[in-house]
């Protein structure tokens, strides 16, 4: 048997790539395009790998999506590929609705074709899975309880709006054709890897570097942080266990405002990369700096995942302090990565 992952060189999927590997027996191919955030080395500890498969290209593609699908013959489709960076969808949504929108649309309109040719048991058997984020329900006010499944679509930014209209092409394809989907809303990942435009990541490139730390704002925007392999063991169990036409919410319940994140980051530097004795600054914080606010910047987001715990049996192995010390300690024994991808 064989799965179809899409966007399996960015940051998250990646991550579930590796994870897969070295969790499951099933062959893998990943589909990607390679875009300024989707790298190979990412996967240089899998390639070699006989159950692993690397395609580039792209999932706009039909013709190639249709060749894989007819060669591969995947029984699921798990669908990563996107543009993901907020910031750069405000500058230019153009792309974000190009992969999210036109190319899940894609991927759905062949995985229909390819799933109506099986026979009834097999089609009961094929799944499609769309990796989303918890984005696409807008913004909560502090006193507000967290997302859950049946929250409201409420989009406030380009990125997060085409994701939303991603969902819903998902879902028709469900209502309207019997395709067995599955949604999974994750809230901010977090870990080794991640491209360096993300916060985390930022911080750390940026502090030890001796560079300003900016932040939006007044910084204090709740986000709530999961580490990334605790999210690719939810996508995998709502792959093995979820109930088609249903979408389950993943979360770690770390509800952090942005200051605190970076304050968090700062601390951790400071007990493993000191700073030098000659240095101008006593502690990394003295390098942050408040800057205009992004527009239309979502005060708070949370996720209940309650359905997924109770209903698939999943919790999330890591602890925000736990995970933020694995990735700090990863991305200072891996700067030159991280100094490549900024370099462009």
């Amino acid at each position: 048997m064989t799965v179809l992952i899409t966007g399996g060189a960015g940051f998250i999927g990646s991550a579930f790539v590796k994870n897969w590997v070295e969790t499951e027996q099933e062959e893998l191919i990943n589909l990607d395009k390679l875009t300024y955030a989707g790298n190979l080395e990412n996967l240089q500890s899998v390639r070699e790998n006989k159950g692993y498969k690397f395609i580039k290209g792209d999932i706009c593609n039909a013709k190639l999506i249709a060749e894989i699908f007819k060669y591969y013959k995947p029984r699921a489709v798990i669908n990563f590929a996107a543009e993901t960076h907020v910031d750069r969808s405000i500058n230019d949504g153009e792309e974000f609705i190009h992969a999210n929108v036109v190319g899940t649309s894609n991927l759905l309109q062949q995985s229909r074709h390819y799933w109506s040719q099986f026979n009834p048991e097999r089609q009961k058997e094929f799944r499609f899975l769309q990796v989303s984020t918890d984005e696409v329900y807008g913004s909560l006010e502090l006193t507000e309880a967290a997302f859950t499944e049946t929250h409201a679509y409420k989009p406030n930014n380009p990125y997060s709006a085409s994701k939303a209209a991603a969902d819903h092409l998902v879902n028709s394809y469900f209502h309207t054709y019997g395709l067995p989907i599955l949604i999974t809303h994750t809230s901010n990942n977090y870990g080794p890897f991640q491209f360096p435009e993300k916060l985390i990541p930022l911080i750390i490139h940026n502090a030890i570097n001796g560079e300003v730390l900016p932040i939006y704002g007044d910084g204090k925007q709740i986000r709530d942080w999961i580490f990334v392999d605790d999210n690719c063991s939810a996508i995998r169990q709502v792959l093995k266990k979820g109930v088609p036409g249903q979408s389950y919410n993943i979360g770690a319940q770390n509800e952090k405002t942005n200051i605190e994140i970076v304050h968090t980051i700062c601390d951790l530097l400071l007990d493993y990369h000191p700073l030098p004795r000659n240095s101008l600054i006593s502690n990394y914080k003295e390098l942050i700096q408040f800057v205009g606010d992004r527009p239309g910047h979502d005060r708070r987001y949370a996720i209940d995942s309650t359905k997924i715990e109770n209903e698939l049996g999943w919790k999330p192995i890591q602890t925000f302090e736990s995970g933020s010390r694995i990735t700090v300690k990863w991305y200072l024994e891996n700067q030159e990565w991280a100094n490549q991808l900024v370099g462009g």
